[in-house]
């Protein structure tokens, strides 16, 4: 039996999930291939519970944790209303091709909508074709505003 919810932070079994599937996501190949620093372990939960635009989406299966997206409201200037950007989705590989990155999905649109914004954003990585095939098939396609400028790229400069 599968259940998708908003996480609730201070239900400890939720807060665990939590950083369990990202730390889970982390070791992951696409996520990098290295566990979360303990630093992340410890205060993933709090930080997030700090921040009214951002929350977390969790599936599990016969209660078991199984797939989690963070994600960060933030504004579209050009349609002056707010986005909901899914920073992070992950589904434990023991549950992969069940369609739970869609019921994660569904319930970050089903925010969104209540949110009254204007649309979802995501990044997937190049060779992430799994996951490119789940977004494309829930309607996702990659970002541009004139075709003879191409699609958006994201970049990144890290600060510490």
């Amino acid at each position: 039996m599968e259940k998708v919810v908003i996480a609730d932070l201070t239900s400890p079994l939720h807060a665990e999930a939590v950083v369990s599937l990202l730390n889970d996501y982390a070791k992951d190949e696409m996520g990098g291939a290295s566990e979360l620093p303990d630093f992340v372990k410890n205060n993933l939960v709090a930080e997030i519970d700090k921040r009214p635009h951002i929350f977390a989406v969790l599936a599990f299966v016969q209660n078991e944790p199984a797939g989690l997206a963070i994600c960060v409201e933030s504004f579209s200037s050009f349609a002056c209303q707010p986005l909901i950007n899914i920073h992070d989705l992950f589904v434990s590989s023991k549950y992969r091709g069940c369609k739970l990155s869609h019921k994660l999905l569904d319930k970050a649109q089903e925010v969104a909508k209540e949110r009254n914004c204007c649309k979802l954003t995501l990044e997937v990585l190049e060779g992430n074709k799994a996951a490119q095939s789940a977004y494309l098939s829930f309607g996702f396609k990659g970002y541009e505003l004139d075709p003879k400028m191409g699609k958006a790229q994201f970049w990144q400069k890290k600060i510490f």
